[in-house]
């Protein structure tokens, strides 16, 4: 206990970091998802293609690989730079990371919510001569978020415990990263470990509560 208070200062601040990377990734995730499934059941055999492609290969990618090419990759070979100081860069590159992978499961959670439209609304919309894009923003995209509030708060659950690895995108200010260096210097793991499993549970479930309650709240009978 003792040097869970010695470091707590140190590990709060990677804590927050954490929810930095979750808050950032979380919106970019969104709405990088929300135009993913917008090209997956978009009328354009190009853009359903492309979509689909996306959403395959990263899915089926580790986290860890995808911010190791962040960082690798985008950063450091095709010199993609956000900052001029190395830990604010490396914030940003690992939030992109977090943002592309999430975001294709942020697309498969509102494809299924899409799929619990009624066809018949789709049809009404072109009969009254609405385009794809004002039928999928003013009646499909609505009525697929509110059908899709838990899985979405679940989505977002894990891309905050995803959080975690951001140390493979090059980012050594999170609490894993603190953490680690910790247990190099005390030796005592187990006092430490549990006050960040407190930190994130208290992160976590809250998320999940709030959204199982949003999403019995706004179901629809049909």
């Amino acid at each position: 206990m003792d040097e869970l208070i010695k470091y707590a200062p140190a590990l709060a601040e990677g804590f927050l970091e954490n929810v930095k990377l979750s808050l950032v990734a979380g919106v970019v995730s969104l709405l990088l998802g929300t135009i993913l499934v917008s090209m997956r059941v978009s009328p354009t055999p190009v853009l359903r293609a492309a979509g689909t492609v996306y959403v395959n290969v990263v899915r089926n990618t580790p986290l860890t690989l995808v911010l190791a090419f962040s960082a690798l990759g985008l950063s450091d070979t095709l010199g993609l730079v956000f900052s001029d100081v190395p830990r604010t860069n490396s914030f940003w590159i690992v939030a992109l990371g977090l943002a592309v992978y999430t975001s294709a499961f942020v697309c498969e959670a509102l494809r299924a919510g899409i799929n619990t439209v009624p066809l018949g609304q789709a049809e009404a919309a072109r009969a009254i001569g609405l385009t794809f894009f004002q039928s999928l923003t003013l009646i499909i995209l609505p009525q697929a978020f509110r059908a899709v509030v838990a899985p979405l708060g679940s989505v977002m659950i894990a891309m905050i415990k995803n959080t975690t690895v951001a140390t493979a995108g090059g980012f050594l200010a999170d609490a894993a990263a603190v953490m680690k260096e910790t247990f190099d210097t005390t030796g005592a793991s187990i006092p430490i470990f549990l006050g960040i499993v407190v930190a994130f549970m208290a992160l976590t479930l809250p998320i999940g509560y709030y959204t199982g309650w949003l999403a019995r709240r706004l179901a629809v009978v049909r």
